[in-house]
């Protein structure tokens, strides 16, 4: 796999400052994995790094990650200031899911200094560094920055093990337990097998699935709709806390026979906002997410996507406006049916199928 020895040229050329680390909304293991490397690796050039995240976290194995690791992870909030770092990294996103995290960078004048992705390029940020590869996981691209020697792994060191432990997990779970993986993948994982803690490991992979997630999977198998091999459900409302819930209903739709595309989405509340968030899955090679879900959705007033993705799964999330916020179960129910109407319309126009859906529960 590629090296890229400038990334260590260009923290050497930092030394000693304070970096923010931004995760993007919700952040998955991948994400989490790949900021507390990059976190581990500042050290070495006396950076001091803080990871900061919006959104919650809510999977179990993320939870379970970030205990077990010891992983400190900031919540990002309209107090947050970011005056005292001197540059911002992104790491497994590009900026398009943390748009008033960007703001208050652009308002304290911090600039964005890395960007490493394994997504397609999205064009919402201009750092000095940017390394996107079309690997499973942006996991991958850390190991081979370990690999390649930026810092000498030593099993003796909590950190280094947690590091690589952390990283296994991430590849796992972007590549669906190298499913879908790619040469550099598996050979990322093998570099990394050497310093894992492989009983740490199966404590973080073996958390069962909560109740709520249970109950946003039964909904979604009730609500789907399957033709064409798409299987799409709406879900109705759920909390913030739930999140997650819709990308785990998604791949459990896809192991469904004669299924090879899933979509899930609902309308998630939080702090008084609601944004229609959905997640999808494919098998199918010829289908890229990104490409779909951008031209399903479209863009907002300022250009930047609702959704996107990599090479078998996306998201997409969109503002309901001045529509959002609470209000009576009569008034919510005709609410999520005019949304859930229009995303299904629009689905199945860029799948190439008519279907009436006026009468679709």
């Amino acid at each position: 796999m590629e090296a890229r020895p400038e990334l260590a040229a260009l923290l050497e050329n930092h030394r000693g400052e304070k970096h923010a680390i931004i995760l993007h909304s919700y952040p998955d293991p991948d994400a989490i994995a790949s900021a507390y490397t990059h976190k581990v690796i500042s050290e070495v050039f006396d950076i001091e790094a803080d990871i900061f995240y919006t959104g919650k976290i809510s999977h179990r194995q993320n939870m379970a990650l970030v205990r077990l690791l010891g992983v400190e992870l900031t919540p990002y909030d309209n107090t947050v200031t970011f005056s005292q770092y001197q540059a911002a990294v992104f790491v497994d996103h590009q900026g398009t899911t943390v748009e008033e995290v960007l703001s208050t960078l652009a308002r304290d004048g911090v600039p964005v200094l890395i960007v490493v992705d394994h997504h397609e390029l999205q064009e919402r940020l201009n750092p000095e560094f940017i390394d996107i590869r079309k690997v499973g996981a942006t996991a991958t691209i850390y190991a081979c920055y370990l690999e390649t020697g930026i810092i000498n792994l030593d099993r003796t060191k909590k950190e280094h093990t947690y590091a690589a432990t952390a990283l296994i997990h991430g590849i796992m779970t972007d590549t669906n337990s190298f499913i879908v993986a790619g040469p550099d993948d598996f050979e990322a994982a093998g570099y990394l097998s050497r310093f894992r803690d492989s009983e740490l490991l199966g404590l973080i992979m073996s958390q069962s699935r909560s109740k709520a997630v249970m109950e946003v999977i039964r909904r979604a198998l009730g609500n789907r709709v399957t033709l064409e091999n798409y299987s799409i459900a709406g879900i109705g409302y759920l909390r913030a806390g739930d999140r997650d819930a819709i990308p785990q209903a998604a791949d459990f739709l896809l192991t469904e026979d004669n299924v090879h595309t899933a979509i899930v989405y609902g309308i998630v509340h939080d702090n008084g906002s609601e944004h229609l968030v959905g997640s999808m899955r494919t098998s199918k090679i010829t289908i890229d997410p990104d490409e779909f879900l951008k031209d399903v959705f479209g863009k907002n007033i300022e250009g930047r996507f609702y959704g996107g993705g990599k090479l078998t799964a996306g998201g997409f999330s969109i503002p309901i406006g001045f529509l959002g916020g609470d209000h009576s179960d009569k008034y919510q129910e005709m609410k999520w049916q005019v949304y859930d109407t229009q995303i299904k319309h629009k689905i199945f126009v860029k799948i190439g199928v008519e279907r009436d859906i006026s009468g679709l529960e």
